[in-house]
């Protein structure tokens, strides 16, 4: 099952030389990892707790059921609320992009100076990733640099950057990454202690790679230039652009209040939002005339959502699942825990893996290795939400935010590689060692 795993991200990194898509590669090894699963029998598992807890549960059950109708199920339920707050939050971001909405922002940054652009887009997604969450940061801001970078080259190395704030500005709130959600919900961090405690950290991660970069970028970039042909076709009147911008917004804003209050998934109070703009942009243009309905309603806007991006979501994840059921990945947090011992080391190393594998059955086996053995509040609970938070923007398949942007712009893996995994590294490194030092010398 490793060395398959390992062909297959290796066949998804090598997507341009191969000219293979990766969202086709990401499929067929999902498959591939779950029928070697299955055809392995029980002497597959390397943890086979859950296995028999389920055998003492169901005593007519057996390994293949289990597979399919436990384990396979399970996950596919926890992929399908990423899947659909993935939808949600793309159709929402589009159909402000189809009013215009964004202008509101874009026509206020009228600076075209890289380094400039670089620190009030760092910022700006480094505050917004905390109070929305990475991937739907990540998701408005891609959208926005299409307002603001014309060339290709220039904007991808924009989105590689916004992918390093949103994942830093999702380590230091308790709701702006799905694993500092976890380790929030499940009680081992408190909203004022991981704010105060990984704040400084995560804004370190990000702002040492934007300075090291100040020094190395210069010149402008240039803006896309709007034609005479798009003003014309945009039907939109400023109150409408206005409306739909706001309510959008307060949309995106709303997921987290609604999780709050309901105790329901996040998904759901993105669907929330989404049924609420579909039925007010159907009222909004009912009387429109059907060439510009669906440019400006939510019918028209789904026929343009990356469906490719969603398909490779799903096999990646997938694939990493089969590793978790099969018990690899708990036999990861095992071997950290024994051969290297030293807890801050083994958050970094938790991080670096993030990159790779996807970190949140990474936190869930540190947090059931760990669940009755730290209280709440307990380093190494703030330290795990900072590392596997940043580390994830080392490669860009190793966050929901990378692999989203990555959709959205085509990002080629080894480009990311080459360009923004060193500046990343460097920026979660330091992050680190300010997390150790504030907690050597200021908190304990």
């Amino acid at each position: 099952m490793i060395v398959v795993f390992i062909l297959g991200y290796a066949a998804i990194a090598l997507e341009h030389p191969l000219k293979v898509n990766k969202s086709a590669t990401a499929l067929i090894l999902a498959v591939l990892m779950w029928v070697i699963f299955m055809f392995g029998g029980e002497q597959i598992l390397v943890n086979t707790e859950s296995f028999h807890k389920y055998l003492e549960e169901f005593s007519n059950g057996d390994f293949s059921v289990w597979v399919s109708h436990h384990e396979l199920l399970n996950h596919l339920g926890e992929i399908s609320e990423i899947l659909f707050f993935l939808l949600g939050a793309m159709t929402i971001v589009e159909l402000i992009d189809s009013h215009e909405g964004f202008s509101i922002i874009t026509d206020k940054i009228k600076t075209t100076n890289r380094i400039k652009l670089l620190w009030i887009l760092g910022i700006l997604t480094f505050f917004m990733s905390a109070a929305l969450d990475n991937l739907t940061t990540s998701i408005v801001m891609v959208a926005l640099l299409r307002k603001l970078i014309a060339d290709k080259k220039d904007r991808w190395f924009f989105a590689g950057m916004v992918i390093v704030a949103a994942n830093s500005g999702g380590a230091w709130s308790p709701i702006g990454d799905v694993t500092t959600i976890m380790l929030w919900i499940g009680g081992h961090v408190t909203t004022l202690n991981i704010i105060v405690k990984t704040f400084v950290p995560s804004l370190i991660s990000m702002i040492v790679p934007l300075t090291i970069l100040s020094f190395l970028m210069k010149g402008d970039v240039r803006r896309p230039a709007q034609s005479e042909r798009e003003n014309s076709l945009n039907p939109t009147s400023s109150f409408e652009r206005n409306f739909v911008f706001i309510m959008g917004v307060g949309s995106l804003l709303m997921v987290p209040v609604f999780k709050t209050v309901t105790h329901l998934p996040p998904y759901l109070g993105m669907l929330w939002g989404l049924g609420l703009l579909w039925v007010t942009t159907e009222i909004l243009h009912k009387s429109k005339n059907e060439e510009h309905k669906p440019m400006v309603t939510v019918v028209g806007i789904l026929r343009k959502v990356d469906t490719p991006s969603v398909l490779f979501f799903l096999g990646i994840l997938l694939a990493v699942a089969a590793l978790q059921s099969a018990g690899h990945l708990r036999m990861l947090a095992t071997a950290l825990d024994q051969h290297v011992g030293n807890l801050y080391l083994i958050n970094v190393v938790i991080g670096i893996l993030s990159s790779i594998v996807d970190n949140v059955p990474l936190v869930a086996g540190a947090m059931g290795m760990y669940e009755s053995v730290f209280e709440v509040d307990h380093y190494f609970w703030e330290m795990l939400a900072y590392c596997a938070g940043t580390g994830g923007s080392i490669l860009i398949i190793g966050s929901a935010a990378g692999v989203a942007v990555m959709g959205m712009e085509k990002i080629d893996f080894i480009w990311y590689i080459k360009k923004i995994s060193l500046w990343a590294l460097v920026g979660y490194f330091a992050g680190a060692a300010t997390y150790w030092a504030m907690n050597v010398f200021l908190f304990e």
